[in-house]
């Protein structure tokens, strides 16, 4: 699966249209579909972005759920929402006015990579969230869990 790290801050033109970095293209390659896949962020003022393959194993994740419940309801009406973007030549997406408008992007898009996963974000938004995050790591002292040593 892809992984993405660093962060990058790019340029919306009057389409709508932002590079993804070259490094996050990179991850991608060899995945099924030729692009990302976005949708707004349930908690943030940001979007979600990954690889298909990403979405493919939220999937799979679901299906643990049963198929009736409340739980999987809530989860499954996340999918609408996402949405396939293809690359174009110079290695672009487009960005539809509804997500511009979630993530409150004008000019610019800060992309930050998290892991298997990364955001856009308005570049000043993210700084200040950034900032929000590190604080919180400070006064509650967070860590990551000790790594896994193999049997």
């Amino acid at each position: 699966m892809a992984s993405f790290s660093s962060l990058f801050i790019n340029k919306i033109d009057r389409k709508g249209r932002v590079s993804v970095p070259a490094s996050f293209r990179a991850a991608l390659a060899g995945q099924s579909f030729n692009g990302i896949v976005v949708y707004p962020s349930i908690k943030l003022p940001a979007l979600e972005a990954s690889g298909v393959e990403r979405v493919e194993e939220l999937i799979e994740q679901l299906d643990h759920l049963p198929e009736f419940s409340a739980e999987y309801d809530a989860l499954a009406s996340l999918l609408p929402d996402v949405q396939q973007l293809a690359f174009d030549g110079e290695g672009r997406v487009t960005l539809p006015p509804a997500l511009i408008a979630h993530a409150g992007l004008s000019e610019s898009a800060a992309f930050a990579g998290f892991g298997h996963t990364f955001r856009i974000w308005e570049p000043e938004r993210f700084k200040v969230h950034q900032q929000e995050m590190r604080e919180l790591v400070r006064q509650r002292g967070l860590s990551l869990p000790p790594r896994r040593t193999p049997r």
